[in-house]
């Protein structure tokens, strides 16, 4: 598990076979990143908005639970690092973070809450 970078795009040098990219792969990735102060991935913790890519480039639109999150930079880096370590053929990556709409805990998916030891 990778434990956890806020605004910014980094792009990498042309790869082959992006056409095996499949958006399954861009969340596995994401389920390695651990929100550190919790120790919940931020799939299930409802950070991830939305997920898209085209022709090898990544696009990852997230939040924070808060816009006072110290953590903002150091999630930022590892989702877009574990999306790099996991799909090597991705041409760019691209991280943004967001808070509109606010993060709330309704956003927690049901094994998000039986990790926090809140039942489903």
């Amino acid at each position: 598990m990778r434990h956890g970078g806020c605004n910014g795009v980094v792009t990498g040098g042309a790869k082959e076979e992006t056409a095996r990219m499949d958006t399954r792969d861009i969340y596995q990735a994401l389920h390695e990143v651990l929100d550190p102060e919790v120790g919940v991935n931020v799939v299930d913790l409802g950070l991830v908005y939305e997920v898209t890519h085209q022709d090898g480039d990544v696009r990852v639109r997230m939040t924070m639970t808060t816009p006072a999150c110290p953590l903002g930079s150091l999630l930022h880096d590892e989702v877009e690092g574990a999306i790099r370590d996991r799909l090597p053929d991705a041409r760019s990556v691209e991280v943004e973070i967001t808070f509109d709409p606010p993060w709330t805990q309704d956003r927690i998916t049901p094994e998000g809450r039986r990790q926090l030891g809140w039942g489903a």
